[in-house]
């Protein structure tokens, strides 16, 4: 009978967490378009048993024996799917089928486009059961995430923000179930500090803006459950990744330092401002030296900068669309896989870069006419795919397999 009565009350003073955890896969489900995201570790605290711990972020991995690098999404999740079917990462019901293969997409989830935090939700996805599967699926920081953490709008669009109010009011819905638990802590107002009116701003749009800045600002939940996940910097094998681009004093400053340091800004633990290597163009998320089609890559600073990281030999950056798709510069020591994905950022062909330990660096895209009518140095005589030459001066198309 005293067992019955111990088994009770611990039973009883779970509920309230039991509840949180409830609302939560409500408020998510309702938001992302129908998904539930896997658990994660279980919690190590034992005053909130059903929350998940959080993981550390890891800027080096060894090198896999299948590594997918995918360039910026901005919003389009049908384009974004389409890329990752390319590479075999996700099957028919949109479930990880990427087995032990390591997936590294460089940035620039939002703006432009109108499925941002649906977007984020399937990254998420992906990335734990890739994580329970062997693999691994690592989102990064781009320019349009800091700018967005900022509260710079320039680029959302008016479908973009409905997205944002309307996860505003499935949130705000969730906190007041949750407020009528005595057992759980009152939820705080996330309008906090957020001004009622804009000077300038459409009455329209309005709410969209007050639910964007709540989300994203550093501390906020959006920002808090995705974005303080992402990475800045990233090494993996011989590929160091980074959105915009690296110069040696970034690497002197320190790659982990600089994770962990947007982490913590992110999360709220350093003010509203982005750290100063985060701003302006020589930024780790805006540097374009060695994408910029019309102008040349900057071999030797860039040759420079790869040898102040031991072991690596090629940087693989976004950020600056390819019209003609991913291609490699300086000696194959510079990977360039923003292809303007989405539809509201040039609608380019869906292609991403794959590096095996065995076969090294090829592009897998979904339309081998698009390569013959655009790219006129093919290869005739090859034997696997669409095999491309070397042009004589200007960029150089890796391997390309349809």
């Amino acid at each position: 009978m005293e067992n019955k009565e111990e088994n009770q009350k611990a039973l009883c003073k779970h509920i309230p967490n039991l509840l949180s955890s409830f609302v939560d896969t409500f408020v998510d489900f309702s938001v992302s378009g129908g998904l539930f995201l896997p658990s994660q570790k279980p919690s190590l605290d034992p005053q909130k048993p059903h929350e998940e711990t959080p993981l550390s972020l890891q800027t080096r991995y060894p090198a896999p024996d299948r590594l997918i690098a995918i360039g910026d999404l901005h919003g389009d999740l049908e384009k974004s799917k389409q890329a990752l079917r390319l590479a075999g990462l996700i099957d028919g019901s949109d479930k990880w089928a990427g087995g032990s293969a390591t997936v590294v997409q460089v940035g620039d989830v939002l703006d432009r486009g109108d499925d941002e935090i649906k977007i984020l939700y399937f990254l998420e996805k992906l990335r734990r059961e890739a994580m329970k599967d062997g693999g691994n699926f690592v989102t990064m920081n781009g320019n349009h995430e800091i700018m967005n953490i900022e509260g710079d709008f320039r680029y959302v669009t008016k479908l973009g923000l409905k997205e944002f109010e309307d996860w505003a009011y499935w949130y705000c819905l969730g906190n007041e179930m949750k407020s009528l638990c005595a057992g759980l802590e009152k939820p705080r107002n996330m309008y906090d500090g957020i001004p009622v009116n804009f000077r300038g701003v459409d009455s329209q749009i309005l709410h969209g803006i007050r639910a964007r800045i709540a989300a994203l600002r550093p501390n906020g939940p959006i920002a808090n459950k995705f974005l303080s996940k992402n990475v800045t910097v990233l090494v993996v094998g011989d590929s160091i990744f980074v959105h915009g681009g690296l110069l040696a004093r970034h690497v002197e400053y320190g790659l982990e330092r600089i994770n962990e340091e947007v982490r913590d800004w992110i999360s709220g633990l350093m003010g509203k401002a982005a750290p100063r290597y985060c701003r302006g163009s020589n930024a780790v998320v805006w540097l374009r030296k060695y994408s910029d089609v019309e102008k040349n890559c900057d071999c030797s600073m860039l040759e420079h900068v790869l040898s102040t990281v031991p072991g690596v030999k090629r940087m693989i950056m976004g950020h600056t669309i390819q019209v003609d798709g991913i291609n490699v510069v300086c000696n194959d020591r510079a990977v360039r896989i923003d292809v303007g994905l989405s539809k509201g950022c040039g609608d380019g062909l869906p292609e991403v870069l794959e590096i095996n330990q065995n076969s090294g660096l090829r592009v897998l895209t979904s339309n081998p006419l698009y390569q013959r009518k655009n790219k006129p140095y093919l290869n005739p005589d090859s034997k696997e795919g669409l095999g491309l030459l070397i042009p004589k001066s200007g960029s150089r198309q890796v391997e390309v397999k349809a």
